[in-house]
Parts: structure tokens; C-alpha cells; sequence
């Protein structure tokens, strides 16, 4: 970390606020919040939307043209206050004037430091390099989070900036920049997802409750409804975790699951946050020999939004029955019976599918640690002991222990949520 103030990291923070405002919005771009300051006053920011296609600097230096210093408030009480207003379109937090002028034609920001997340870009891609701008705009000082993995920018936004005399600071919430960019930096590197592993279990290592009393739980097709206290009773963890992986599905491109738990649990596996996103969640099944019911929530539910990977052909006759009804059928390579799930992984890549939550059965989390292609594990233990021999979270289908890195835990309800990474997507351990 270098030359950084207090003054900075309250400014910091904000541009980190800013930046999560992104989530679901930004994909498969980088989540990037900017804040304009200048003589201790917020005079422009915003943060970064994939359909707008300006950056947030860009943004920040735009709103600093069209607003008065005065309007925006001073460090105490805007640094740290979350926007109660909805963002405009361009992600910008202040009105916006509708013919505003170009970015660098006032001195609005002249001597102003730019506090951002991630490295500003300095080459053309869909926009002009976010370097140029602030140079044309005079600004004097920008202090970043972290250099940008994508190997296009990596250190040169630095080094053209400084070489223009302006001061650059780097490092100061790092750690938290990092997160924020995770999924990003692993697609940008290798066009493939970063794919996050979620389960819930019991203190005695069960992925389901006894079903009636210990008797097996009934396939789709033989089980009626639950009523809803009676589906509230089959819940592992608690309401507060619920809600926590209702936000991890947000912040995801795309959810994988398994036909088993499809035909287990009849799920709908929606984002049901009601926050905004700029595609819908892509709800995707492994599904060998097309055992999906047309009668399933997730055909009943389909909008565009289903993607079944299989053996079969995908002119079959099953495969042609789910294709009429809106799902999207991908035959998939392997061995035998079984799907490379590695090619799977890839086809989400290309399809600009940043991020994949997991939630599935033993034996498709057992196939994705044996494939090596989950990053990040996350498992929420609830205070219920299960009593019977039951479903663990995996089957013994890898051979060595998998050592979790960067370990972390959060409380949510009365379970605990455990965190940790199997992979380090920045390659630097």
C-alpha cells in the first residue's frame, strides 16, 4: 500500500459500495465503482454497468461536469451513506442531465483524486481508454484497490498515468477489491466461470432430513405437494441462510444442478431476490439420459432461461418433446453414461457465464471435485442432527482431502455459513 490517508479509505469504501451495486448488472464485465473527490468534497461517482458501457470513471467525471460541488455534500455523511435513490440507467447516484457535456469540457475536475477499485483501463475495447479521460480531465491523484487481472491492462493503466504526472496510490482495500472481481479475473485469464460450490448440512454431515418418519422420500412423479409447514419442516437450514443463498444466486450467471436433485426436490431454482439483473439467472441441469419431467417446476417455469446438458442426441424424441416446451438441449461428450463436466464448464465460459453457483447432490459435487473446476466451497451447517444413514454432500469420488484456503465463517439465523477456496483464481499461491 502506498501514500494513503484516513481520508482515503473513507472514500475507498465508497467506491467499493458503489462497485457492489454492479452485482448482476456488470457481468461479464468487472464490478467498478468511482468516486470523484476534490478539497474533501464528493464532486461526481458512479459505478459500472455492462449495458451502459461507460466506465465508472467515466461516469464520476460526467456527473462532476453536471453537478455542483455544493449539491453533493462533504466527506462526514456522504462518504459513508448509502444512496436511497435508484440509479439512473448509467449507474450514476445524481441526477443526470440528459445533453451533458462532454467529460473534459470543464474544469470540474481539475486537481480532483479519483478513488476506484480496479485499475483504470488503458486500451480501446468497447469504449476509449478510461486513462485518456482522466489525464484530459487534470485530475491529479487516483488511488486504486488493485491492479486489473486482465492481462490487456495488468499495470499499464499505471504506468500511463504516471507517466502523464499523476500520483498513483495502489493497495488499499485490496482484499475487499479482490472479492468483488474474483469471477471476473478467472474468466478474463481462462474463459472459464468461477464456480462456487453451496451446501447445506446437518452437524451429522446429511444433505436431506429423514422424509415421513425415515421412510425414502417419493420421486417427483409419486409425491404430492407439500403443504407449506410441511415443506418449512424439510428445510436443513434456517430462514436467514435461505435468503443468503437467494443473494449468492443473484450475484450468479448461471446454477448448476443435477437431474437427482430435480427429480428429489422439484425445484424451481430462481433468483427471487426481486433485485434487478441485467440477464436472467441461467438455471442449468446435468441430465444424462433426459429424465426431466415436463411437468416440473423448472418446465412449467421456463423463459428462455433452461439449459440441459445430455448424452442423448438432441434430435431424440425426448430431447425434442423439452425443446417444444422452451428448454434448450446441448449434447455433451464423455465416458459411458457420463457428461465431461469439463466441457460443460467451458460452453458456460463461452457463453460469458462468469460465475456458477453449484447446488446439487453427492454425486454431481463429488464429480465437479473430482474434475478439479470448483473454486470455492461454501457450506452452511444447521444445529439438526439427521439420526439416520443418509445423503452426504459428496461420495467418495475424489481421492485425496481437499484443503480449503482463505477460510472464513458467517453466522446467519442459528446455522453457520463456512467459506473457503480450493483454488486461488489470481494465481499468486
Amino acid at each position: 500500500m502506498t501514500n494513503v490517508t484516513a481520508a482515503d479509505a473513507i472514500f475507498m469504501h465508497r467506491a467499493l459500495e458503489l462497485a457492489a451495486q454492479g452485482v448482476a448488472l456488470a457481468s461479464p464485465n468487472p464490478m467498478v465503482g468511482a468516486v470523484l473527490v476534490r478539497k474533501g468534497k464528493i464532486i461526481g461517482e458512479g459505478f459500472h454497468t455492462y449495458e451502459d458501457m461507460r466506465h465508472a470513471e467515466i461516469v464520476a467525471l460526467e456527473a462532476a461536469n453536471t453537478q455542483p460541488a455544493e449539491n453533493l455534500g462533504g466527506l462526514v455523511g456522504r462518504a459513508f451513506r448509502r444512496d436511497e435513490k435508484d440509479a439512473s440507467p448509467s449507474g450514476v447516484l445524481t441526477p443526470e442531465v440528459p445533453d451533458a457535456r462532454a467529460v473534459v469540457d470543464s474544469d470540474a475536475a481539475r486537481g480532483a483524486t479519483l478513488y476506484v477499485n480496479l485499475e483504470p483501463c488503458c486500451h480501446k475495447g468497447r469504449t476509449g481508454p478510461c486513462t485518456n479521460a482522466l489525464i484530459l480531465a487534470d485530475v491529479k491523484r487516483v488511488v486504486v484497490a488493485m491492479k486489473d487481472p486482465n492481462p490487456a491492462v495488468g499495470g499499464r493503466g499505471f504506468k500511463h498515468l504516471r507517466a502523464a504526472g499523476i500520483e498513483v496510490s495502489t493497495g488499499l482495500r485490496e482484499a475487499e477489491a479482490r472479492r468483488l472481481a474474483e469471477s471476473f479475473a478467472k474468466w478474463i485469464v481462462s474463459r472459464q466461470p468461477l464456480v462456487t460450490l453451496k451446501s447445506a448440512l446437518t452437524l451429522d454431515g446429511q444433505l436431506v432430513l429423514p422424509y415421513a418418519r425415515g421412510r425414502a422420500r417419493p420421486p417427483l412423479r409419486a409425491r404430492p405437494a407439500l403443504a407449506a409447514r410441511h415443506l418449512e419442516d424439510r428445510w436443513i437450514s434456517s430462514p436467514q441462510s435461505r435468503a443468503e443463498v437467494q443473494r449468492m444466486r443473484h450475484a450468479s450467471d448461471a446454477l448448476l444442478t443435477g437431474i437427482g436433485t430435480v427429480l428429489g426436490d422439484d425445484p424451481l431454482l430462481t433468483d427471487r431476490t426481486g433485485l434487478p439483473r441485467r440477464r436472467k439467472l441461467l438455471r442449468v441441469v446435468m441430465d444424462s439420459t433426459l429424465r426431466l419431467p415436463l411437468r416440473s417446476k423448472l418446465v412449467r417455469s421456463v423463459d428462455g432461461d433452461v439449459l440441459v446438458f445430455t448424452r442423448e442426441r438432441e434430435d431424440s424424441l425426448k430431447a425434442r418433446a423439452l425443446q417444444r416446451a422452451g428448454i434448450e438441449i446441448v449434447h455433451v461428450a464423455g465416458r459411458d453414461a457420463k457428461p465431461d463436466l469439463r466441457a460443460v464448464i467451458s460452453e458456460l465460459g463461452r457463453r460469458e457465464m462468469v460465475s456458477v453457483l453449484l447446488e446439487a447432490g453427492a454425486t454431481l459435487n463429488s464429480a465437479a471435485l473430482a474434475a478439479g473446476f470448483v473454486d470455492k466451497i461454501r457450506v452452511f451447517l444447521a444445529p439438526k442432527i439427521a439420526g439416520f444413514k443418509g445423503i452426504a454432500a459428496a461420495s467418495n469420488g475424489f481421492q485425496a482431502a481437499c484443503d480449503l484456503q482463505n477460510v472464513t465463517m458467517a453466522q446467519f439465523g442459528v446455522d453457520f455459513a463456512v467459506e473457503g477456496y480450493l483454488h486461488d483464481v489470481y494465481r499468486t499461491r
